[in-house]
C-alpha cells in the first residue's frame, strides 16, 4: 500500500496541477493543516529536478503567506479560530506558560519552527496572539522557511538519482523516519 501511495504521489508530482497543490498545501500547513509540504516537494523535485529551485521558491513564498494567515488567526481570531485549533492539537493548556518564554525568544521560536518538523502553525498563531513584531515574524519566517525548502530541493537536485534510489529501496524506512520526525515535532511542543 505504501508503495502504491508513493508511486501515485510521484506520478502526480510531474502533473500540471502539482505546483498548485504544492502551493496550497504549503500555505495551509503554515496556519492549520497538519501535513507538511515536504510530502509533495520531495517527489516533485525527484520527478522534475530542473524545477527544483522554482518548487522551493513556491513552497517558501506560500508557506510564509500561510504563516501570515496564522499570525492573523492568532492576532484577530484567537478565541474563534485559534483556540479550537490549539485545543484540537492539545496545546491550549501550555499556551500561557509558553507566552512568558515567547516574549523573550519569539524570533528564535519562529526561526526554529520554520526549519524543523516542529509544528510551524503553532508558532505562527502564537506570534499573532502574543503580538510579535510583524516585520520580525515575517523575516524570521522567510529566512527559515527559505533555508528549509531550498536545502531539501538542493539535496534532491544535486543528489537526485541516488536519493530517489535510496527512497525507493528503503521506502518503509524513509516513511517511518518521516513519521517519527513529524510526531516528534508535535510531541516536543506538547511538552514545552
Amino acid at each position: 500500500m505504501l508503495r502504491r501511495l508513493y508511486d501515485w504521489t510521484l506520478s502526480f508530482a510531474g502533473g500540471k496541477r502539482a505546483p498548485a497543490a504544492l502551493g496550497t498545501v504549503s500555505f495551509v500547513e503554515s496556519s492549520f493543516f497538519p501535513i507538511p509540504p515536504d510530502l509533495l516537494l520531495i517527489p516533485m523535485v525527484v520527478s522534475r529536478r530542473e524545477k527544483a529551485w522554482w518548487y522551493a521558491l513556491l513552497c517558501t513564498i506560500t508557506s510564509v503567506l500561510g504563516g501570515v494567515l496564522g499570525y492573523f488567526i492568532g492576532a484577530v481570531l484567537f478565541t474563534q479560530v485559534a483556540e479550537p485549533i490549539l485545543n484540537l492539537y492539545g496545546y491550549m493548556n501550555k499556551f500561557d506558560e509558553f507566552k512568558v518564554i515567547f516574549d523573550d525568544w519569539g524570533w528564535w521560536f519562529v526561526f526554529f519552527a520554520g526549519l524543523t518538523p516542529f509544528p510551524y502553525k503553532v508558532i505562527t498563531i502564537a506570534s499573532g496572539a502574543f503580538a510579535l513584531n510583524m516585520p520580525v515574524f515575517f523575516v524570521a519566517s522567510l529566512v527559515s522557511r527559505g533555508i528549509r525548502f531550498f536545502v531539501v530541493a538542493g539535496l534532491l537536485y544535486f543528489f537526485g538519482p541516488p536519493i530517489r534510489d535510496f527512497i525507493e529501496k528503503r521506502l518503509g524506512l524513509v516513511f517511518t523516519v518521516f513519521v517519527i520526525l513529524l510526531v516528534g515535532g508535535f510531541a516536543l511542543i506538547k511538552f514545552l
